[in-house]
């Protein structure tokens, strides 16, 4: 995780950090410093050219200890690049039809309305909504992938988005 919060990604050196309830100690994923417990939020992220990542909101409340599946049973409203195919992470795992390959993705909150919509910013073309109730506070949710012996080391990273488009930047 960079100083500035802004950067996430899987190095190649295993990093000996104190355990605490905040941190998931199964998988290299973090939640974003900003929670939500009403309004909209929009921000994006810079995927790149990396091959696996997951993007989204979690509760806050979500557990962080042990390994745990990112379904919205489970508090995670997230959608993936991996093995070279987008899904949506209902249960079971949603392919999304995807025709340019996005190097940024926007993600849309209405915490109101229940919904968590997701954007390829490359073309502008929508990727999914997924649809239901929220409670308690969403935070923003980024996993950068396996760093498979060098590969998919290039980090997730949060965009400014101008105040034109609406966006709040949420590091």
């Amino acid at each position: 995780l960079s100083e500035d919060r802004k950067r996430v990604r899987n190095g190649d050196k295993r990093q000996d950090l104190p355990d605490n309830p905040e941190r998931f100690d199964c998988c290299v994923c973090v939640l974003g410093a900003e929670g939500f417990t009403g309004g909209r939020r929009y921000w994006e992220v810079e995927v790149g050219d990396k091959t696996g990542w997951e993007l989204g909101v979690c509760r806050e409340s979500v557990s962080r200890k042990g390994w745990f599946i990112a379904t919205p049973g489970n508090g995670c409203w997230v959608v993936q690049l991996r093995d070279g195919g987008y899904k949506a992470c209902t249960y079971p795992r949603n392919p999304l039809p995807v025709s340019v390959r996005p190097s940024r993705v926007g993600i849309f909150l209405d915490y109101e309305a229940g919904e968590v919509s997701f954007y390829n910013v490359t073309d502008r073309s929508h990727l999914f909504t997924f649809t239901g109730t929220f409670s308690g506070k969403l935070r923003p949710y980024f996993y950068p992938g396996v760093n498979a012996g060098g590969t998919n080391v290039s980090p997730l990273i949060i965009c400014p988005v101008p105040a034109q488009a609406g966006g709040n930047l949420c590091p």
